[in-house]
């Protein structure tokens, strides 16, 4: 059992929307190809990954370090004891050989990708899906019928008015979505709160609406922003001030009633730990976005798991960042709290498998070993050519 060769290449995701604090017009994304030499169904077995939205592509990373340092690895050290398959925890470990702890950067992307790619190669091994091979390793067998799921939009277009802004989130609305999600911060608060009360008015509650500043305000204008959202009754405050000033958290956390969301900036458990610690977050409101793969893939996500739990924390009050079918493997696989979706953006790296339906913010699993790339068409095209080298 070995790993005979690993592919990557680089993938535009670029889009004209922008957020309070970036474009997308250049956004870049990492795909890689584990190949191994395992053969199901008369083919090699090969795991795919990429690096979640928001992060460009890893390449330099890939292709100078983390690959070559996988390659070069003695193949028994990479595999679990039956020998069978491949032990994730092993490769992360001689990825991270050599490494300094701390100033985790962008190498938390590179690894995250090559993590991906291993978890889809084991349960295809395995020949399960993913989240079923999590459920049976780490829950007693016990999955979640489905994964809950919002719809992530409202961003900045050019020329967007709120009229549009409107018919973005009825379209939601009209394919299953009851929760959905907009940009603030891009703007003056008095505008933005105008695009609140508009999209409002399509989603009826606040309760459906969830609202992401991008880590773009100041203290004094993430304070003020919540005192103008307080009576609205939201799904959650996302990222009002800079993601890594722990401290300044608290003061919003204190003044603020309703749930706070953060953390898809933050890319390690150490990262996630300083945030419990010091942010003054509730662990019966607010909603943690760590995306695993952004911060060193699955293997990180599971002891940053464990920390949470040590510090009261459940697993029900994360929602990963990202809206790729990684992270709704995870959810369902190991009882999180939901996950992102992208109806419109970051094609074709968000969503879920072809002809899956969402009801009711509600989406279930198909039974396709692995990840399930190869169920998601236009996913699985930008991966394929990956199979031809």
């Amino acid at each position: 059992m070995r790993i005979a060769a690993v592919h990557d290449i680089v993938a535009p995701i670029k889009s004209a929307i922008r957020n309070a604090f970036i474009d997308f017009s250049a956004m870049t994304a990492s795909v890689v190809a584990v190949v191994t030499d395992q053969v199901v169904d008369g083919r090699p077995v090969v795991g795919f990954g990429f690096n979640s939205n928001g992060r460009y592509a890893a390449s330099g990373l890939l292709r100078e370090r983390f690959i070559p340092r996988l390659l070069a690895a003695r193949p028994e050290t990479l595999v679990d004891d039956s020998g069978s398959n491949l032990d994730p925890q092993r490769i992360w470990s001689a990825l991270m050989a050599n490494e300094k702890p701390g100033g985790h950067g962008e190498r938390s992307v590179a690894v995250g990708v090559l993590d991906m790619a291993v978890w889809d190669a084991v349960a295809k091994i395995a020949r399960v899906p993913l989240w079923r091979l999590l459920a049976d390793r780490y829950r007693g067998g016990e999955a979640d019928p489905h994964a809950w799921v919002y719809a992530a939009g409202g961003y900045y277009y050019p020329d967007k008015d709120v009229g549009q802004l409107q018919a973005e989130m009825r379209s939601y609305l009209d394919r299953g979505y009851s929760t959905v999600k907009m940009k603030i911060g891009g703007v003056p608060l008095a505008q933005d709160l105008r695009r609140i009360e508009a999209v409002l008015e399509i989603v009826g509650t606040g309760d459906r609406l969830c609202v992401d500043v991008n880590g773009r305000y100041t203290l004094a204008e993430a304070l003020a922003c919540a005192d103008a959202l307080a009576p609205l009754g939201l799904r959650w405050y996302e990222e009002p001030i800079d993601p890594l000033d722990y401290l300044m958290h608290a003061p919003i956390a204190a003044r603020y009633p309703g749930a706070i969301a953060t953390g898809e900036n933050l890319f390690s458990m150490q990262d996630a730990r300083n945030l419990i610690r010091h942010a003054g977050l509730r662990p019966d409101r607010d909603v943690l976005q760590f995306d695993p793969a952004l911060s060193y893939g699955l293997v990180e996500y599971l002891r940053t798991l464990d920390m949470l739990k040590a510090h009261g924390w459940s697993p029900r009050r994360c929602v990963p960042h990202g809206g790729h079918q990684f992270a709704l493997n995870i959810a369902v696989g190991l009882g999180l709290g939901g996950n992102e979706s992208y109806p419109d953006v970051f094609r074709p790296f968000g969503g879920f498998a072809d002809d899956i339906p969402v009801v009711d913010s509600r989406v279930r699993m198909p039974d396709v070993p692995g990840i399930g790339f190869e169920a998601k068409n236009e996913l699985f095209a930008v991966m394929k050519p990956l199979l031809d080298r």
